[in-house]
This record gives C-alpha cells, sequence and structure tokens, in this order.
C-alpha cells in the first residue's frame, strides 16, 4: 500500500528525528507512531550491551504515556542519512501484540509502502492476553454514510477482525480536522464467504455511536 498524506508525516517525522542524532552511538535509530487522534508521537533507541530497546519500542512506551491507545502507523529511521528501516523481529511480535491493526512503513525498491503487521510477521505466535483495541480502517469518505448508519458492513481480507469493540478510523488526503475521524462502535458479526476464484472475505456488520 502506498503512503497517505498521514503517513508521509510519520515518515517524515522519523527520518527527521533521526538526522539529529548525530554521532551519538546509544541512540542511532529514530522511530514515530500516529495514534488514532492522528498525534505523532516520536522516541530514539536506547542501545546497551544488556540489550537496550529499540526506537520503536520506546515509542510505545511514549504513546501509552500519552493515553494514545491503540496505534495506526509506525516509521522508523536510521540516522547517519541511512533513511526508513523495518522493525527488527522481536519489535514486529512486540507490534502485532499490542497494536494489532498497525501499519509498517518499510523501504521497497520502489520507495517506502505500508504493511499490515501481520504481512511483517506471518505464521507467528499471537499473544491472546495482551487484550488490545482493535481498529478497523475505512475510507474517509465513508464517514457520513458510517456516521449516520447508512452504511453498516465492510469487507474485510485478511481475516483478523472477530466481533467486538473496535474503534472506527477514517483516513484519506485530507487536510486539517477531517485528516482523521474515528468512531467508538462494536463489529456485531463476522460471516465469512467464498467468491468465485476460491478465495474467501470477510463480512464486518457493525454499528458505531452517532456523534452529538
Amino acid at each position: 500500500m502506498k503512503l497517505s498524506a498521514s503517513a508521509r508525516r510519520v515518515v517524515e517525522a522519523a527520518e527527521r528525528l533521526a538526522a539529529t542524532l548525530g554521532s551519538d552511538p546509544n541512540h542511532t535509530v529514530a522511530a514515530a507512531a500516529m495514534d488514532t487522534a492522528g498525534r505523532i508521537h516520536e522516541a530514539v533507541n536506547v542501545y546497551h550491551f544488556t540489550g537496550g530497546p529499540c526506537a520503536e519500542l520506546v515509542a510505545l512506551g511514549v504513546a501509552a504515556t500519552a493515553g494514545a491507545g491503540p496505534l495506526v502507523t509506525i516509521a522508523a529511521a536510521g540516522d547517519r542519512g541511512r533513511g526508513l528501516i523495518p522493525p527488527c523481529g522481536r519489535c514486529r511480535q512486540a507490534l502485532l501484540d499490542l497494536h494489532p491493526d498497525v501499519q509498517v512503513a518499510v523501504p521497497t525498491d520502489d520507495g517506502p509502502v505500508l504493511r499490515p503487521i501481520r504481512e511483517l510477521l506471518p505464521d507467528t505466535y499471537f499473544f491472546p492476553d495482551a487484550d488490545a483495541r482493535r481498529i478497523v480502517r475505512l475510507d474517509g469518505h465513508d464517514y457520513e454514510a458510517v456516521a449516520t448508519a447508512r452504511k453498516t458492513t465492510t469487507v474485510r481480507h485478511d481475516g483478523t477482525i472477530a466481533p467486538g469493540p473496535a474503534i472506527f478510523f477514517f483516513e484519506g488526503d485530507f487536510e486539517g480536522d477531517e485528516a482523521h475521524r474515528t468512531l467508538n462502535g462494536t463489529v456485531t458479526a463476522v460471516e465469512r464467504r467464498r467468491l468465485d476464484d476460491g478465495s474467501t472475505v470477510d463480512q464486518l456488520t457493525f454499528t458505531v455511536e452517532v456523534p452529538e
């Protein structure tokens, strides 16, 4: 998935912070993470021979300290002009357990793209006791239809959302207050359907709390 305007903000924040690290061997990677309110939380790694935390893990702590809730996008960048870098295995596992719907910016030959965290760590163990709040991503143009209950279903191809409470996150290439909108709601049912080509999709039925 190509970067949206908000995802580019996250990558730029990580790269901007990484550029300030200089030659300090104890802090060599910067990370930035966006929450559902569009706030960006920044952090750097703490290198130590005993196993200091990566920048992504420090960013999770910074976001939690700010009461951020679930994160929607995260990116890391290396010092000395290394640019965007992918997360290590430990960070991938922590992100999957604590923020299972986060999308991660990673470098490719065609430029940075977003990957769902599950794609970066397939067939892995999942820690169910993390009790992470789920996010259902929707296009920003769907906000009014969902908020007025004209749209109550959506289709997902990854099969990871189960019935229960969720944050409905609307994202688009908008400016100002419309760049990120959220609604609290509940996924009331998930129906798996088989397509003509043999693949399957999940149809989610949901309700949301109508904004005042």
